[in-house]
């Protein structure tokens, strides 16, 4: 497996790295220290299902050196106690859109209008309009 940037300059900017699952975190890795190398600002990586099954050793190493500012990670799979432990990790609940989902599932409705947030920012804005007196 081979990783080619082929995007505009990363010089001075901060980067989003995505992925489905961290188990070595070779090629998130891999990514960073190539970004890097192009002078990335910060580079924050997420994932899914960060089961790290390869240890935590490369992460650290990676945070120690400023290649990686976090790691975020959904609690949709098991987190080891050192995983939760570390500076360089960010837990995300996702349980409130899972909780989205079987009601939606539920009442036999789109996921997407139970997740769609424009719906639920226009609801808020009506629900707090005030007139302007003057």
């Amino acid at each position: 497996v081979a990783h080619e940037y082929l995007g505009d300059t990363v010089e001075g900017k901060d980067v989003f790295i995505a992925d489905d699952i961290i188990a070595s975190g070779e090629s998130m890795l891999d990514i960073a220290y190539e970004l890097k190398k192009r002078k990335a600002n910060r580079i924050f990586a997420y994932a899914t299902y960060p089961i790290f099954t390869n240890g935590l050793d490369k992460f650290e190493e990676a945070y120690k050196n400023g290649m990686i500012s976090a790691v975020l990670g959904t609690n949709l799979t098991y987190r080891t106690p050192e995983l939760l432990s570390r500076p360089w990790f960010v837990d995300v609940d996702v349980s409130k859109y899972i909780a989205y989902f079987i009601a939606a599932i539920n009442h036999d409705v789109s996921i997407s209008t139970v997740m769609d947030p424009h719906q639920k920012i226009q609801q808020l804005l009506e629900k707090h309009t005030f007139t302007v007196k003057g």
